[in-house]
């Protein structure tokens, strides 16, 4: 499945053959390498008919994981994109890679009825106040559209970025390579690579990227990596400019990397919220999952939109 959904070059100089390149890392810390698959198709926030459940019925939870293609269709923004997307269905999407993390209903564990914050007034104006996606106007459309970041999924901006919620239609898959001075997490969704540096500071306020500025150290055996100065565009799960998240990855075992995330923003939620779920260790080889060559989408968006407006200005004959 994974040569018919993927079809992309690989990485020179991550990978060699099936064989990941590990980097030096001192023995001191704990050991993140690898290739990891952080997909789950449990939800962040707890769906409403389950708010008054933690976790779900087995029967509910195989119906849950049955209808995911159509929950995905039914949030896309117009019934033409709905058409679109014929591909949305477990012979393309990698269904056996995101199982739900157990029966749970939320990945969301702080507040502990499994559901996001409220959002504030300004937030709510904020987002109210964005271009509305239109086929006169490329820049309205989404930032995954336009192959600048790339996550289709619940947050909106990249599955490198964090918090890196998992996509209902595009497996999780990473690398983490560590070195003595930095730790690179290198998403397998139009290549996005997050460098962290270990012990630094942050960079200036002014300067802003799309997934952020993360520094990091060890605690223990765990990785905290702390990251701010996001790009207002970039509004991950709806968050502004002063988005600070806070991640935490702890070796459990062989096969399992706990990832924690605590996300704050004042001009978004009233309070702070905390969500945790298993990266589990695969064998995979990962490809450079390209955007569109050339974009050419965007491009035929627009040149089919022209050409309605010809058709219905045409006269009838």
């Amino acid at each position: 499945m994974r040569a018919r959904l993927v079809l992309a070059l690989s990485i020179g100089w991550l990978f060699v053959g099936r064989g990941a390149v590990f980097a030096q890392r001192p023995a001191s810390v704990p050991d993140l390498q690898g290739t990891w698959n952080g997909s789950t198709l449990t939800p962040l926030q707890r769906p409403q008919q389950f708010r008054d459940r933690s976790t779900f019925p087995p029967e509910e939870a195989a119906e849950y994981v049955r209808a995911s293609a159509d929950r995905i269709r039914s949030r896309l923004p117009t019934s033409i994109d709905r058409e679109m997307q014929i591909d949305l269905d477990d012979a393309f999407v990698e269904v056996e890679n995101m199982p739900l993390d157990g029966l749970r209903t939320s990945l969301v564990v702080d507040p502990a009825n499994g559901m996001l914050p409220p959002l504030l007034p300004v937030a709510q104006a904020r987002i109210a106040a964005r271009p509305k996606r239109s086929f006169d106007d490329p820049e309205t459309f989404g930032l995954a559209e336009r192959c600048l970041l790339g996550n289709f999924g619940a947050s909106g901006g990249s599955l490198a970025s964090p918090p890196m919620v998992p996509s209902a239609a595009i497996p999780s898959f990473y690398r983490i390579v560590q070195t003595t001075t930095h730790v690179l997490i290198f998403s397998e969704w139009v290549h996005d690579a997050r460098i962290v540096r270990l012990n630094g500071t942050h960079s200036p306020p002014a300067i802003r990227s799309w997934l952020g500025d993360s520094i990091g150290h060890y605690e223990g055996q765990t990785l905290v990596v702390d990251t701010t100065n996001f790009r207002r565009d970039t509004h991950n799960l709806d968050s502004g400019e002063r988005l600070h998240v806070v991640e935490r990855f702890t070796r459990v075992d062989a096969k399992t990397l706990r990832y924690r995330v605590t996300v704050e923003d004042p001009d978004t939620w009233a309070n702070p919220w905390t969500a945790e779920w298993p990266f589990r260790a695969v064998d995979l080889p990962l490809f450079s999952v390209e955007c569109h060559e050339g974009n050419y989408a965007i491009e035929n968006f627009l040149r089919g939109a022209r050409a309605d407006e010809r058709r219905a200005q045409a006269p009838n004959r």
